[in-house]
């Protein structure tokens, strides 16, 4: 695939704050792309400066192999959806649709017909003359989708489009966005701060803190090899275990919970000196109900008991000061354990990752 958008060295300053520190990225067309990271990481202000809302201190942005240097917003090939939606509370959905229209004076245009096949595409047939005030939020989401899409756009912005809604409609809307962004084939770049969210929607995700991109990657590369214990901690839940390297040749470690292993280089990451960190993930330690002998295994006292309906977290007191949280899925024939209980964990020694202390 092309690159459709190129961030190339990008930089923007407010006063003393550099908000956005030397980003480079490029987003293929097509693809659903994900800036990701905590508030003040400079995401937002990344989405604007493509936008045009905001210009760079130095660096530059390419659109479609065009340079967006002194290109106002309303004549870059994209659009945005606002975190607030930006619905006109006085004008009604066909209306709050057409709004984007204005300015396009082609008299052939057939504005209700795209106005109709606007709505139809986020599900909103026969909205076209309710009232803007009568709308859920979810509603509304879907018409400042459909106003943003009947331009065309090459590009779509999405400044966190789901946070004011509950859980459920989030969760729906998440998968209606994924499937509206493949049926219209158009490049979405989203900004979120949720990281389930990034995670479910994306092709790529670029996790962002302190104004720069700390990784770039698939969902799935990013939860599976993290390349730093920031980006570990941030993506989904990591146990940290404190270590020892004993062998370098073939990083053989050594922890007081996980006993002498040998890491897979693929699964190391900075510059590992002799103290380094070790990461597993909750759902890659088991509770084994009768420990064998042969087999390693990791006696443990359960300290805290979460119940999230499809699955229990425990946290457990392994010894000393360390500590291990684990996922356990609530099967049929799940064991409910409670608070003092003495259990028994197999890690999944393939899974721990070693980062630099």
């Amino acid at each position: 695939m092309s690159k459709l958008v190129q961030v190339e060295n990008v930089y923007k300053s407010f006063g003393d704050v550099n908000a956005v520190n030397g980003v480079s990225v490029a987003i293929e067309e097509g693809q659903f792309y994900s800036l990701l990271g905590p508030s003040g990481c400079g995401k937002t202000t990344l989405l604007r400066l493509i936008a045009g809302f905001e210009q760079p201190t130095s660096g530059q942005i390419f659109i479609d192999n065009s340079s967006m240097e002194g290109i106002e917003p309303n004549f870059r090939p994209t659009n945005m959806v606002f975190q607030n939606y930006a619905i006109f509370p006085h004008l009604n959905v066909e209306e709050n649709v057409a709004y984007g229209l204005r300015s396009k004076r082609d008299p052939s245009l057939n504005r209700n017909k795209l106005v109709d096949e606007a709505l139809e595409l986020v599900g909103l047939s026969g909205f076209n003359k309710r009232s803007s005030n009568a709308l859920s939020g979810g509603q509304k989401q879907r018409v400042a989708l459909a106003r943003a899409l009947i331009l065309k756009p090459k590009v779509l912005l999405l400044d966190e489009p789901l946070s004011a809604l509950d859980k459920k409609l989030r969760e729906q809307m998440q998968s209606e966005l994924r499937h509206l962004q493949r049926a219209v084939g158009i490049t979405f770049i989203l900004v979120t701060h949720d990281q389930e969210e990034a995670l479910t929607m994306s092709d790529k995700v670029a996790v962002m803190f302190d104004g720069k991109v700390a990784q770039e990657a698939s969902p799935k590369e990013l939860y599976e090899f993290p390349t730093s214990k920031e980006v570990a901690s941030f993506i989904g839940e990591m146990n940290f275990v404190n270590g020892n390297i004993v062998e370098n040749k073939n990083f053989t470690v050594r922890s007081e919970i996980f006993g002498e292993i040998a890491i897979d280089k693929s699964r190391v990451f900075g510059n590992a000196s002799n103290k380094i960190i070790l990461g597993i993930r909750p759902e890659k330690i088991s509770i084994i109900r009768k420990p064998s002998r042969s087999k390693a295994f990791i006696t443990a006292t359960i300290i805290d008991v979460s119940y999230f309906g499809e699955t229990t977290c425990y946290k457990v007191s392994c010894g000393s000061n360390e500590t291990l949280t684990i996922s356990s899925q609530n099967s049929v024939d799940q064991i409910n354990y409670s608070l003092g209980d003495k259990i028994y964990l197999k890690a999944d020694t393939n899974n721990i990752m070693a980062f630099s202390n």
